[in-house]
């Protein structure tokens, strides 16, 4: 049997650039678009069943902690332990992921988190101290940090440009879906059969299917930053970011959005004290969000693009703080989960916005950096909010903590429209330029001459 026979099906997620630019997909900005792309498609499968496996942790966690402790700051306390390490380790993960294989530092990250739901079922069966859980959280968010940077800018290696927009949407859709089946399956799971090590095996075992993906993709070549290895080379993403007013804007609406907004980290206290329903409830309270997300991921996908992209951002995000007072005031499990589909939906239109711009207007060598930025304004937000709100609750009560933080996000949708006016003006979403890198950002090897490192097609 000749050897390029064997397996085809892996010898088809294979793509290599010369393949990838021999299949042009004339209609690949919208509708399936980037799925149609082998490679892409079993990055966002794997990635998809990795994503339900941290879903039913992260909702048996809530779950385990609060049954145990019964406190609203442990709760809290969650996010924070999840928060620090990507708050201390984001940057220097983002020049690890522009200098070398983004696809090895990913590797690394899941085999990490592999390990760390693998402690997470032992200590759970022999019910271990709880600083036991604290400290097997705080090494999952080590391991999140490290591959957070990689995983955002892995995605530009395996689709074109034209498809970055339809991309960051078929992922926010897979998350989404993830983050729906994850919550209902945790919450089933718990309720049946009242054993978490059974979930947080099943995690373990999602992260080793992704593992095996990543093992058979073969991403386009990576452009690798090689500037010096000093600070200066560290803080080049914060300083891009800086002089973009627009994703310096629109970071910082999504930041402060969730920061204020983390009603989800009071789940299990509004379901067990002021719903006053199950497990299995509370996994629909989870799903709820990504439920609503999914419904709007789906039809951004055939739509061809978002027309008025500033205006969008700030209706979005309005929605997603008035979606948050409304689920904070409500006494009725129907209206409570209504009000979660909404604050769902509406938070995916941001994210795939937010998604979009930071891949189309950052430079390649930058990617990684640029992306840490990002996980330390907007993903560790979602954590120090969680903190906030328990810390919130345990002292006002979780209708006060959920409100306030429903109001606050609507103050800062005016706010950030007052200080970048500029971006209620964003046009078209696929018509948006990428940015040339700055002077800073160009890199060149000792002995070359400026006027080589400025012809040189990688410099530009």
């Amino acid at each position: 049997m000749p050897r390029r026979w064997r397996f085809p099906f892996v010898r088809r997620l294979a793509l290599r650039d010369s393949e990838f630019k021999r299949r042009p997909d004339p209609t690949g900005s919208t509708g399936w678009g980037a799925l149609r792309l082998p490679t892409f498609r079993l990055f966002v499968f794997g990635s998809l069943l990795s994503n339900v496996g941290n879903q039913m942790r992260t909702t048996t966690v809530s779950w385990e902690v609060y049954e145990r402790t019964g406190s609203a700051f442990s709760l809290g306390l969650i996010g924070l332990v999840m928060a620090a390490p990507v708050l201390l380790l984001a940057l220097p993960a983002g020049v690890l992921a522009d200098r070398f294989s983004r696809r090895v530092i990913l590797l690394i990250a899941m085999s990490g988190l592999a390990i760390c739901g693998g402690g997470l079922a032992i200590a759970s069966a022999t019910a271990a101290p709880l600083w036991c859980t604290y400290l097997l959280l705080m090494l999952t968010g080590t391991f999140r940090a490290l591959g957070w940077p990689a995983m955002s800018a892995y995605v530009t290696q395996l689709v074109p440009p034209v498809m970055f927009a339809n991309a960051a949407t078929w992922r926010s859709i897979a998350f989404q879906a993830a983050a729906a089946v994850g919550p209902l399956l945790g919450g089933v799971l718990i309720a049946a059969t009242e054993s978490p090590p059974l979930v947080y095996a099943i995690d373990v075992v999602t992260s080793v299917v992704f593992i095996a993906c990543l093992f058979i993709i073969k991403p386009q070549i990576q452009k690798k930053s090689r500037g010096v290895r000093s600070w200066h080379s560290l803080l080049e993403g914060v300083a891009f970011v800086r002089n973009q007013p627009i994703i310096l804007s629109t970071i910082t609406l999504d930041m402060v959005a969730v920061l204020f907004g983390g009603a989800t980290a009071l789940l299990p206290m509004y379901a067990k004290d002021v719903l006053h329903v199950d497990a299995t409830g509370y996994g629909w309270m989870r799903a709820m969000p990504s439920l609503g997300a999914i419904v709007v991921g789906l039809w951004l996908a055939r739509k061809s693009s978002i027309r008025r992209t500033g205006l969008t951002l700030f209706l979005s995000v309005a929605a997603f703080g008035m979606a948050t007072i409304v689920f904070g005031a409500s006494q009725s499990f129907a209206l409570s989960l209504g009000a979660l589909f909404v604050l769902g939906a509406a938070d995916s239109v941001s994210v795939i916005i937010r998604s979009t711009l930071l891949q189309v207007l950052t430079p390649d060598e930058l990617r990684g950096r640029v992306a840490s930025v990002n996980a330390i304004f907007v993903n560790t937000s979602n954590e120090i909010g969680e903190f906030e709100s328990g810390v919130a609750a345990g002292i006002f009560g979780p209708i006060i903590a959920v409100c306030g933080g429903g109001v606050m996000t609507l103050v800062t949708v005016v706010v950030v429209a007052l200080k970048w006016p500029m971006l209620e003006r964003l046009g078209p979403l696929d018509e948006i330029e990428p940015v040339q890198p700055p002077e800073a950002t160009s890199v060149q090897e000792p002995g070359e001459s400026e006027a080589a490192a400025a012809s040189s097609p990688e410099s530009r």
